[in-house]
């Protein structure tokens, strides 16, 4: 078996010369939804009031369970100052990396509108990507605020080129209330007792460096990884639901990490 099948990079161009096929919309649209998941930070376009025009910022983002992107941004910044006048706007995810060519990279720009959030898990998941934020995230002046996607344009490279709509960069939750209301002590439970598992699946499974990989928040669809300004993702081979059916993915994409031959679901 493949150990890379986690790998979130970026699939092979648009059929050539060659005759090779096109991926499908759901894959594409599986690259886009993990562009967003992985990111620590997007390009953030908001609108100037009046007769100003389109103002680009650096924004540091984490997500929801759904994978609504989640932002922590001060009143006293000029981004917010804008969409609080005119809540459309956009998020440049970039996946170019380190690509010679950053044009032959993968990216996915988000369109829709950015309001605050008092979503419940909103602090919780934005501090777990982001610790430094403990900070200042009771400072009076700083707000959580979500973005409502509206649509989305993926470039996979030349030529590979897709507009997705909403339902495609978001997870279901549905019948996940449990696996949400266990994240938190999943997450303690995996940083604590199988940090080696977690380092297993950066470095065996999606071909990181080694490094204090630790596990930022999990979904139905997949787990978040970060060490140091690198974050990953780790996608389930199903969508689960349970703190059990984790448990199983988890057990069992460790054992591929290995090489070992499936026995059992435990660690």
């Amino acid at each position: 078996m493949d150990t890379r099948e986690n790998s979130t990079a970026p699939a092979a161009p648009n059929s050539g010369p060659s005759g090779d096929t096109a991926p499908e919309h759901g894959e594409v649209a599986g690259q886009a939804r993990a562009l967003v998941r992985q990111g620590l930070k997007a390009a953030l376009a908001s609108l100037e009031p009046g007769p100003g025009g389109p103002y680009a910022s650096l924004v540091a983002v984490a997500t929801l369970p759904d994978n609504v992107p989640l932002l922590l941004i001060s009143r006293l910044a000029r981004h917010t100052r804008n969409v609080a006048a005119d809540a459309r706007a956009s998020l440049l995810f970039d996946g170019t990396g380190t690509h010679a060519d950053p044009l032959a990279g993968s990216r996915v720009s988000l369109l829709g509108r950015l309001e605050p959030c008092a979503h419940p898990a909103a602090p919780a998941r934005y501090l777990a990507r982001h610790p430094d934020a403990a900070t200042y995230v009771d400072f009076a002046d700083f707000v959580f605020h979500s973005f409502a996607i509206e649509r989305a344009h993926f470039v996979g490279g030349f030529g590979r080129i897709v507009e997705l709509g909403p339902a495609d960069l978001m997870t279901s939750l549905a019948g996940a209330d449990g696996l949400l209301a266990a994240e938190a002590d999943i997450l303690v439970h995996m940083n604590a007792d199988h940090r080696d598992a977690i380092s297993l699946y950066a470095e065996r499974l999606l071909g990181a460096d080694p490094d204090d990989w630790h596990m930022t928040g999990i979904d139905p669809e997949g787990a978040d990884l970060r060490a140091g300004g690198r974050a990953l993702r780790l996608a389930f081979s199903r969508p689960i639901a349970t703190p059990g059916q984790a448990r199983e993915e988890l057990a069992r994409l460790a054992r591929i990490a290995r090489k070992e031959v499936p026995a059992d679901n435990s660690f």
